[in-house]
């Protein structure tokens, strides 16, 4: 079965033995058993005189004579070392492993690690074999890892002959022949291991499962992995729990639960069919796919085959439960641990953490953390950014950076601790906070990786900060840290919205400089930022840019231009752009058809306008609350309010649901009308939805009231909405004064005036100016007195039109004492 997994034609290997192996595996001239022994009865008047032509003899004469050591600390050897060749070296660990394996290994280990001498294939094979045959299978790897890394891939077939026609027949030959397989396994060096396992085959030499198992795993996310499961079957290797475990691992990943399944039952009662480790690969996979309760049912099998859940298998779970917010049963669960006499771990807490988290409840959180405690385990880096991210993602970032200045104390920080609090701090608009932490980390040696700098240029280019975000872009490549499509879309992006449209395009002219670039993403940006700035020209000689290159445009790229074309009023022309979608083999997307029934809807084309709702429900374009809003709000411009309440039903037929706008498109339309009932008729529908009026809701109907209704029902209902403290703008408090004085009751006017100056309502000259220029045509002395005292009470001082229109009251109602103490009061404070 071997032979079919050979993935590339590697040369036969010759079976006949080359000079060179001749000449290295011959029998040694010089006797060099019990070196020591014999140096230590030679006396220190002995002589040693070296012969120059044949270090390789007098070498293993100076070990005789003066013995290994002595002979190795000496001036001759220190002179002839740097001479030596590979051969040579070769030559001597050959002799010296036939007398004393020891000295080889150390003689070895001597030229490799104090005179950093390369040793050659042979000799770190021949001492493989020295390993083999002593089991220092520790050491054995160790020198087969160091040769593969020098090697790399493609060696087998010259280490394979070379073994062949070297080491046939040694006792330890198998050993070394499965080391090295295994050992080209780890370095996922699969055409190469594969190609000593077909000569062990054709050697008749037995594969480990050890090795199988690793050839297993490298293969285990394709068909192959059958093949050599096969294989173990057919050479009849003893199998481990392992092999099915990798097996089914295999399955998981590929897909193929059933079949996993399959295995786990057809393996019943076989020994290493069914495992604690088998199971937990499927209950993970499970749990990954979102199953958690058939994950469960895996957990009660394994307790029903006699196996015994370990940690891993509970925090498998208990994950699951948490990430489908199952608190209650992952609560149940790590209870259940101690039950079957498994301590929960620090691991298993911060599964529990981060699921408490992750819906928000972060009191939770800490709970579990006082367990965990409780239980004598001390909370970790991960536990302490599970909890910083629960206060970012509730809001209470102050809380998260008293966690963080706790943390930094007794922990070495990651990068991801520094990501997590970065992005909140610039979510918060807090970017400069966000970019001291990079200095900080720069100062404790992290290296900010491509995120960290996401994180800031992002949170820069929200802020308009587009100079600084281009200085750290400029600081990336310095760093040789290359941003992705998403960092340098993000700044032209800034610049764009920035309105730097000239800076945005030297940037953009830059990322697709010699064609270099190929990313619609960034075409459509800078299309749309010429759109937006009203220069469709520039966008459509952009476009043809890209075509021209070959780049293929997406729906995105014709949306910009449809709605350049829109906003110009040049619908012929944005008509044109949905033919060529078409042309380019796409299909209008719901904001396609959306934009242009905008715009027929503005030039109230509603015959135009409910063609595309007709031609985007044939094609199922999928059409959106907001389509039906514009074809809601074109109805309601030709005052068709009937077919506009009929189309709002047909929405929620259609599992859409309308949104704000949508309701007070419509309503604003019946107040118009003077339909105030029908008006209030949808606001309770609202209610009914469970959708929340916004203050235009309000704003409308309060308008409705004060133009065609009864004021006092608008004052009823203003009242009401403050009583249940519902949030209302400015707005309504200017709508309902401006009724109250244009009906005369100037008296309800100047109450509701001073409540939208107590609510903090931001008031503006103006404001002031339009309420005294009212009181003053009515001739209303003193309450137009009392509210320039307001203005003045809040700092506001009064331009000379005010004092005009104010003074020219007094003296029209013959007030002159008021005239001259109000004159006097404004010059005495220094306001004219």
């Amino acid at each position: 079965m071997l032979y079919k997994w050979k993935l590339f034609n590697f040369p036969k290997i010759p079976q006949n033995l080359s000079p060179i192996s001749s000449l290295i595996f011959s029998k040694p001239s010089v006797s060099v058993a019990k070196i020591d022994n014999e140096a230590q009865t030679t006396t220190s008047s002995t002589s040693f005189t070296p012969n120059p032509r044949d270090p390789v003899g007098e070498i293993l004469k100076g070990f005789k004579n003066l013995g290994f050591q002595r002979f190795l600390g000496g001036h001759y050897f220190k002179t002839v070392l740097p001479m030596l060749t590979q051969l040579q070296v070769d030559q001597i660990i050959n002799f010296l492993r036939v007398e004393s394996p020891d000295f080889a290994v150390a003689f070895f280990n001597l030229l490799k690690n104090e005179c950093g001498f390369r040793h050659s294939r042979v000799s770190r094979l021949l001492v493989s074999h020295i390993f083999a045959e002593n089991s220092r299978f520790k050491q054995l790897r160790s020198v087969l890892d160091q040769m593969l890394e020098e090697e790399g891939s493609g060696s087998a077939p010259s280490l394979c002959e070379l073994l062949l026609n070297g080491f046939s027949g040694w006792d330890s030959s198998g050993v070394v022949w499965d080391a090295l397989a295994f050992a080209y396994l780890r370095f996922e060096m699969v055409q190469d291991a594969l190609f000593v396992m077909a000569n062990m085959k054709d050697l008749n030499l037995k594969i480990s499962i050890q090795t199988y198992n690793s050839l297993l795993y490298n293969l285990r996310e394709t068909d192959i992995m059958w093949d050599v499961y096969d294989d173990i079957r057919v050479s009849g290797t003893r199998q481990s729990e392992a092999t099915s475990s990798i097996l089914i691992d295999g399955l998981c990943r590929q897909s193929r639960l059933e079949d996993a399944i399959s295995f786990v039952q057809g393996n019943e009662g076989k020994n290493f069919g069914l495992s604690v480790v088998s199971f937990n690969t499927i209950m993970s996979r499970y749990c990954k796919l979102g199953f958690a309760d058939v994950a469960k049912s895996f957990f009660c099998l394994m307790l029903k085959h006699g196996l015994l859940p370990d940690s891993y298998s509970y925090n498998i779970l208990i994950h699951g439960l948490c990430v489908a917010g199952s608190m209650e049963e992952a609560l149940e669960f790590t209870n259940d641990m101690d039950k079957h006499g498994v301590d929960p771990d620090v691991v298993t807490y911060n599964i529990l953490a981060k699921g408490f988290r992750l819906l928000g409840f972060i009191s939770g959180a800490w709970k579990v953390i006082q367990r965990m405690l409780n239980k004598g385990l001390n909370p970790d880096l991960v536990t302490y950014t599970i909890l910083i991210c629960g206060h970012c993602q509730t809001g209470n970032l102050e809380e998260a950076l008293r966690l963080w200045e706790m943390l930094s104390r007794g922990f070495q920080l990651n990068i991801i601790s520094y990501s997590v609090l970065q992005s909140s701090l610039c979510k918060s608009g807090r970017v400069n906070e966000a970019l001291s932490l990079l200095y900080e980390m720069e100062a404790k040696g992290l290296k900010p990786d491509l995120v960290t700098y996401s994180i800031l240029i992002h949170g820069l280019c929200k802020q308009g900060e587009l100079q600084r975000a281009i200085q750290l872009y400029k600081d990336m490549y310095r760093e040789r840290i290359y941003p992705n499509s998403i960092t340098k879309g993000g700044l032209l992006s800034g610049l764009c919205k920035k309105g730097m449209i000239s800076e945005a395009r030297i940037f953009f002219d830059s990322l697709t400089i010699n064609d270099l670039t190929q990313d619609i993403v960034l075409y459509n940006i800078m299309i749309d930022g010429y759109v937006k700035h009203g220069n469709v020209v520039e966008a459509v000689r952009l476009y043809k840019q890209l075509v021209k290159k070959g780049i293929t445009p997406s729906i995105v790229t014709f949306n910009s231009l449809i709605c350049g074309f829109c906003k110009s009023r040049k619908l012929v022309e944005a008509r044109g752009w949905l033919n060529m979608i078409k042309l380019h083999g796409l299909e209008p997307s719901a904001v396609t058809y959306t934009t242009l029934m905008n715009a027929y809807c503005e030039n109230r084309n509603l015959h135009y306008m409910l063609d595309l709702l007709s031609e985007m429900k044939a094609k199922s374009a999928g059409s959106t609350h907001v389509t039906y809003t514009v074809v809601i709000k074109g109805l309601c411009k030709q005052w068709k309010l009937k077919e506009a309440v009929l189309l709002l039903e047909d929405m929620y037929t259609e599992g859409l649901t309308p949104d704000q706008i949508t309701y007070n498109t419509i309503i604003q339309c019946f107040c118009r009308v003077n339909d105030l009932e029908k008006a209030f008729q949808l606001l309770n529908e609202m209610f009914l939805h469970n959708l929340e009026p916004t203050p235009v809701t309000y704003n409308v109907l309060l308008n409705g009231l004060c133009l065609y209704g009864d004021l006092k029902d608008a004052d009823r209902l203003l009242i009401s909405l403050q009583e249940q403290k519902i949030s209302l703008t400015k707005v309504a408090y200017t709508t309902i004064i401006k009724a109250h004085c244009a009906k005369g009751d100037v008296h309800s006017a100047v109450i509701f005036f001073r409540q939208m100056v107590e609510n903090g309502f931001e008031i503006s000259i103006r404001d002031y100016s339009a309420m005294i220029n009212r009181l003053c045509k009515r001739r209303l002395i003193t309450e137009a007195k009392i509210v320039f005292h307001m203005m003045l009470s809040h700092g506001i001082s009064p331009d000379q039109e005010i004092c005009q229109v104010i003074l020219n009251a007094f003296h029209q109602g013959g007030d002159q004492n008021s005239a001259f103490e109000l004159l006097a009061e404004v010059l005495e404070c220094g306001l004219l």
